[in-house]
């Protein structure tokens, strides 16, 4: 590829991944916030329809989040009605997050929501052509993360 060529895709990189970014945000959050959930927190609801009773520092891991961005969320969860927030019973340092019946019950509800978002954010592409994106976007995580 020539220098020109590889100099414009460059500087067309992060413009072309900032607005999709944006976009998936700015729709997301009109997704979720019908259901009284602010963007993001649906990864941590996800974390605790699996299992339920986890630390914030036990999410974190799970997300790949720092534990202080999950202990800010859970604390605005709380309020919502998503979440309750109980002492560790061994540890007093701790606290564990449990699921509402709320929470419990937008698991179907925010699934599909998921759904229907990523089937908007694709639909133009292929079936080969979503799974070679996703791969993509594995891959600049990789390279962004890979020491």
């Amino acid at each position: 590829m020539s220098d020109a060529r590889s100099q414009w895709l460059s500087d067309d990189f992060q413009p072309a991944f900032w607005t999709a970014k944006r976009a998936m945000v700015e729709a997301a959050e009109a997704a979720y916030r019908r259901h009284g959930v602010r963007e993001g927190q649906q990864f941590i609801l996800m974390c605790l329809w699996e299992e339920d009773g986890l630390t914030p520092g036990e999410i974190a891991r799970r997300l790949g989040l720092a534990t202080p961005t999950v202990t800010k969320a859970t604390k605005r969860m709380e309020p919502a009605g998503l979440v309750v927030r109980k002492p560790h019973p061994s540890d007093a340092r701790l606290v564990l997050i449990y699921l509402t019946d709320r929470g419990r019950n937008l698991e179907k509800v925010l699934d599909e929501e998921m759904r229907r978002l990523s089937g908007r954010a694709l639909r133009t592409l292929s079936e080969e052509e979503q799974a070679q994106f996703i791969r993509f976007l594995h891959e600049l995580r990789r390279n962004l993360t890979d020491a």
